[in-house]
């Protein structure tokens, strides 16, 4: 039988690492660059200042990007189920389930604005796929797709050729909604509020049957029996 002596103790302890999950890694990658104004080095840097492994970091992430996307996903996860746990939500009318979505998102945004600010001064206002969206954008446009889809069923969106481009225009709206909170500096962020409202009632508005759709259906017919 091997005699375990103290010294070899010792040796054990000190190379013995740190287990850490998933959210332990996302934690400290956000206050990483909030204290340091950048990514981390390298993964090993980053993984030796946690007292953990390169291996055990690539057992939930492949890149820094992964974790980050990752982050935002999360976010979108949680806005999601806050929202569908609302026993009203389901009563909701698509338009109100949109802004429902909007202002639960940037509550959970809120709560991490440090670090969501630091992104989006990163990057071009023109910037219409953030790296750090990449997770969440085909989730919303999934998430959107339904409430198109029932609201074609209760009239609140009008069957048009290109309804199916829908997704894409809420998409360039959703980037729009989070680029204004960023930059709001309005007491208790009372400007985005409004924005939401005026923004989604509009949307509505044109997505919903309207003039158009009466001045096309008349021109349908009057080619049909010409």
């Amino acid at each position: 039988m091997l005699q375990v002596y103290p010294f070899m103790e010792k040796t054990a302890t000190k190379t013995r690492k740190k287990s850490l999950s998933q959210e332990d890694f996302k934690l400290a990658y956000m206050d990483h660059v909030l204290t340091h104004g950048s990514n981390p080095a390298s993964v090993f840097a980053f993984a030796k200042d946690l007292k953990s492994t390169e291996a055990q970091f690539y057992s939930y992430f492949n890149s820094f990007k992964a974790l980050e996307r990752t982050i935002w996903s999360d976010w979108f996860a949680q806005t999601i189920k806050t929202i569908e746990e609302d026993p009203a939500y389901a009563e909701y009318t698509v338009r109100e389930k949109l802004l429902g979505f909007y202002f639960t998102w940037l509550e959970i945004l809120k709560n991490n604005r440090s670090f969501v600010l630091k992104r989006f001064e990163e990057i071009s206002r023109k910037e219409l796929n953030p790296y750090f969206l990449e997770g969440v954008q085909p989730h919303f446009k999934s998430y959107v797709n339904d409430l198109v889809t029932e609201g074609k069923d209760t009239t609140e969106v009008a069957e048009r050729p290109f309804t199916n481009q829908y997704e894409k225009a809420f998409w360039l709206h959703f980037l729009f909604i989070t680029r204004f909170w960023v930059n709001d500096d309005s007491s208790d962020f009372e400007k985005t509020d409004a924005a939401i409202e005026k923004s989604v009632n509009l949307a509505f508005d044109l997505v919903g049957k309207g003039p158009l759709d009466s001045m096309l259906d008349f021109a349908k017919f009057l080619f049909q029996n010409k």
